[in-house]
């Protein structure tokens, strides 16, 4: 299994407690508070998660029956039952949040060096839009993906929003922040993981790469694509090959895809 080594500073932050939150944490809000999850499967699957260190829940009696399989593992939480209204002022009025709030301590996640290499990973260069980043979580979790990795700037805060699209995967995918991802590319190089980014105007076609894990696929921005440094730190610039007018998908469509045709 292939693994960065650990110094003694990466053991002290492993060590600090669950309900404290680590800089860049995948469902933890801005600025270290709770994490704010809604919608029955996110609520869900967070009562599932035995690493999550649960505060407080509001929902309707109708979402109450419905969470009650997963309620029942946790005597010690009330749940509050409440009118929509509430939980609409709480969502900020648009959300959909199918009767329930859940707060919940922000997840620790790991640092880069703490994960396991043997696999699949999804970078993001510079993807803001917390829907599309929720909706590559989601895929992530689907394919089995290590970790996903990202930017510590530039990319959504750790958002209701992001959780809510990731719909429950927040759960199981550990999402990594780094502050500087083209160092972090090299060092992923350097342990043996090939790096895949996406370019609708490169050459090869994703679908007839021949390659074994570990590897990354690496995505830019929609509009933007990958910075250059980025793209200069693929061993590979690839695309999807679509048969249409149009060439381009929403990212988060394109991880999937991607993920796909490698895993073929």
């Amino acid at each position: 299994m292939s693994s960065f080594k650990q110094s003694d500073r990466k053991r002290k932050k492993r060590d600090r407690s669950p309900g404290r939150d680590r800089p860049g944490s995948a469902s933890g809000t801005a600025g270290g508070g709770d994490d704010i999850i809604f919608g029955l499967r996110s609520v869900t699957e967070a009562l599932n998660n035995p690493r999550r260190e649960l505060v407080s829940l509001k929902c309707t009696v109708n979402a109450q029956d419905r969470l009650a399989p997963a309620l029942a593992r946790h005597e010690n939480l009330q749940p509050e039952i409440v009118h929509r209204s509430q939980l609409d002022r709480i969502t900020g009025g648009d959300a959909v949040h199918q009767g329930v709030v859940l707060t919940a301590r922000p997840l620790q996640q790991p640092d880069l060096e703490d994960i396991d290499l043997d696999g699949t990973l999804v970078i993001l260069d510079q993807v803001t839009d917390p829907h599309n980043v929720g909706a590559i979580m989601r895929s992530c979790a689907a394919f089995a993906v290590t970790a996903l990795v990202a930017t510590a700037r530039h990319s959504p805060d750790s958002s209701a929003v992001m959780v809510k699209s990731a719909s429950g995967a927040a759960e199981h995918v550990p999402f990594v922040r780094v502050s500087n991802l083209a160092r972090a590319m090299a060092q992923l190089r350097d342990a043996g993981v090939t790096l895949i980014g996406l370019d609708s105007e490169a050459p090869e076609d994703i679908a007839s790469i021949q390659i074994s894990p570990p590897y990354a696929i690496v995505l830019g921005a929609e509009g933007k694509g990958m910075r250059r440094l980025t793209r200069d730190n693929c061993d590979h610039l690839a695309r999807l090959d679509l048969p249409g007018e149009i060439r381009s998908l929403n990212v988060s469509n394109a991880a999937a895809l991607c993920l796909y045709a490698l895993k073929r």
